[in-house]
């Protein structure tokens, strides 16, 4: 009988351990370039492990990792709060304040640059910095990759992202695997609106498709999978950042450079199914001055670190196992593989090509997403130059 008593406490407390729920937030800024606006200089990131590191010791947060993605600081954290905790959004905007002061010590470009404004207001989102969160129930083992990108926006992630929950052709365990069989929904937010619509794939694929190709005005948000799955329908499977800098600031302030967390594994997609849309270099809105479309580039850490023509755009993916305890295990560099040396030359191939438009479409971004750059300023000193065409 006593046996039987701790047996069944045994598996009550492995159940609980493996059923608590964990906050992963990743939350990145540009707080200053080393030079121009190419990499983080290491005193910031050493700046932002000590914020971070006093706070773990205080019990704010689990587990943390401090990197880099071009010019971004990284900040990746495990917690208890939730999303939007104002705990967790205060330590980070610390920890960016505290890195501004160093890069303005130290003279880099662009010191503080994503920070918005003056004061922390209960979170980090409106501010500057950009944010993807998710709350999850751990499974038995959680494995998850972080992506970095670097001279881009939100939008970039759209192909990916479909192509890894909804594209039978990246993704082999939507036909084979019966928990994913019944497919996903997507939560698109239309940025210029500030709406939001969640669809379901495959049945309103086509719909998903004409909504998400314009990816520069609606860009999916979150993915979460369906009544019967595994995951609970309520809990993101895909999360990614939305914050567009101009339209904070009113004009153009610095690229978006999006960041994203992605579940793998056990009735999502294999981690290999995560990285499979990368290997295909798709073009994307931002490069120099955010201005121009290239390609993007999968890179390891080490290559993250633009410089031609402040570009082309850089992608990194950090994978990590999630302890029972939420301690962050990792990070494996996914793009320090040979197997993507084809897709970093087709991006280079592609660079080379477009590059040849110089200032000219469709290198340079169509007058419309020109909004917050020097093109309204030139249209208004010629306003009166123009002449009706008879």
């Amino acid at each position: 009988m006593v046996i039987n008593s701790i047996n069944w406490l045994f598996s009550e407390v492995v159940a609980m351990a493996v059923g608590e729920k964990i906050t992963i937030s990743v939350i990145k800024a540009d707080v200053g370039g080393w030079p121009g606006h190419s990499r983080v200089h290491p005193a910031l990131i050493e700046k932002a492990r000590e914020v971070l590191s006093e706070a773990q010791k205080n019990g704010t947060i689990i587990d943390f990792y401090v990197t880099y993605a071009g010019d971004d600081l990284q900040l990746i954290m495990t917690h208890k709060k939730g999303v939007d905790s104002p705990e967790v959004h205060g330590l980070a905007w610390e920890a960016f304040k505290k890195a501004t002061e160093v890069a303005k010590e130290l003279g880099l470009y662009g010191a503080g640059q994503d920070l918005l404004k003056d004061a922390f207001s209960g979170n980090v989102r409106g501010l500057g910095p950009s944010v993807a969160e998710m709350e999850i129930t751990l499974r038995k083992s959680e494995p998850i990759v972080t992506f970095h990108l670097d001279k881009t926006e939100p939008g970039a992630f759209n192909l990916p992202i479909f192509r890894m929950f909804a594209d039978p052709f990246n993704t082999a365990g939507l036909v084979i695997d019966p928990k994913m069989h019944m497919g996903f929904r997507f939560e698109i937010w239309d940025i210029l609106e500030h709406k939001k619509v969640i669809m379901s794939s495959p049945e309103e694929m086509y719909d998903i498709l004409a909504l998400i190709g314009a990816k520069s005005r609606y860009v999916i948000k979150r993915v979460y999978p369906k009544e019967g799955h595994p995951v609970p329908k309520d809990e993101p499977v895909a999360v990614v950042s939305t914050e567009k800098l101009y339209e904070v600031a009113g004009e153009y302030v610095g690229k978006d450079d999006p960041v994203a967390i992605v579940r793998a594994q056990s009735g999502l997609p294999a981690l290999g199914e995560v990285l499979e849309p990368f290997a295909f270099p798709h073009l994307v809105s931002g490069w120099m001055r955010g201005s121009h479309n290239g390609p993007l580039m999968p890179v390891p850490l080490k290559y993250a670190t633009p410089t031609r023509f402040d570009g082309p755009p850089r992608a990194v993916a950090l994978g990590w196992q999630i302890s029972p305890e939420g301690k962050l295990i990792g990070p494996v560099d996914l793009f320090d593989d040979p197997a993507f040396d084809w897709a970093r030359q087709k991006a280079l191939e592609i660079t080379d090509y477009i590059r040849r438009h110089g200032p000219f479409e469709p290198h340079r971004l169509p007058s419309e997403e020109m909004e917050y750059t020097t093109l309204p300023g030139v249209l208004e000193k010629l306003k009166d130059r123009f002449e009706p065409i008879e």
